[in-house]
């Protein structure tokens, strides 16, 4: 059964699923659905037109679906889409999407949004992420499944960060991270791939050395970094190696992190 404190302040339109647990002075707004077995904790907030998965707690003083920070957003009719089994914690804020920038913000699965951490307007975050304390993420960023990003560091708005990358702590990160790549510095600098990400998620040896030898060929080949990852992309087999050369090629609004 679902548990509202009576000092909640829970309006009727609200949709909340079977065993939701919503705590003392906790606001949540008309256009919120909650999933089943969510847990919104005291004084934490989710407002707007804001979608929570199954089993996600949220807590003391988050702020879920508020407007952007953006001065661009006139009020139009956007929404936020929270995962299953993310963990919110304190005083977080994640911000609706707006118009220009699709509409949605979105965050996977199995997330865990630390202390302080922001996802701002229409970014998108896989499966998995982790945003330490105080991080900020963007308008517009597109954080890849399993992306690890280290305390008090911001990503650029635009920004994309490939699977499996790992940003170390206090990193301003401007252009986008290859996937499985390793960012460290005050302005974040390539230094080489998330090795031990890797091995944790079972990536065999193969795969690795593979791995390896492509970023080599992206660091040292001849012609520019779009030449060495086409040329890549056309003589390798692995399907690591292949999501690297196929995150390059893709389209962006920013240029990359290179290796050096």
């Amino acid at each position: 059964m679902t548990e509202i404190h009576p000092s909640a302040l829970v309006d009727p339109a609200a949709t909340l699923g079977e065993g939701c647990q919503i705590g003392p002075f906790a606001i949540i707004g008309p256009e919120v659905t909650l999933g089943k077995g969510v847990v919104v904790k005291s004084h934490a907030v989710v407002t707007g037109w804001t979608e929570v998965g199954d089993e996600t707690v949220i807590f003391p003083f988050a702020v879920v679906g508020e407007v952007p920070q953006d001065l661009k957003y006139k009020g139009e009719h956007t929404r936020l889409i929270v995962g299953a089994r993310c963990r919110i914690r304190e005083g977080a804020t994640l911000n609706i999407g707006t118009e220009g920038g699709g509409g949605v913000t979105r965050v996977g699965d199995d997330c865990l949004l630390m202390t302080g951490s922001h996802v701002g307007h229409d970014a998108t975050l896989g499966n998995r992420v982790i945003l330490a304390n105080q991080v900020a993420i963007a308008g517009h960023c597109w954080l890849g499944d399993d992306v690890i990003v280290g305390g008090l560091s911001g990503i650029h708005q635009w920004v994309r960060v490939g699977r499996g990358a790992i940003i170390g702590a206090v990193t301003m990160v401007t252009n986008d991270v290859l996937p499985h790549g390793l960012v460290q510095g005050p302005r974040g600098e390539l230094d080489g791939l998330n090795l031990v990400g890797l091995k944790r998620r079972g990536v065999g040896r193969p795969e690795i050395t593979a791995l390896r030898a492509g970023y080599q060929m992206l660091a040292q080949g001849e012609g520019t970094f779009l030449d060495r990852a086409r040329r890549l992309s056309e003589e390798t087999e692995s399907t690591h190696v292949r999501e690297m050369t196929d995150f390059i090629l893709a389209a962006t609004d920013r240029s990359f992190l290179t290796p050096k």
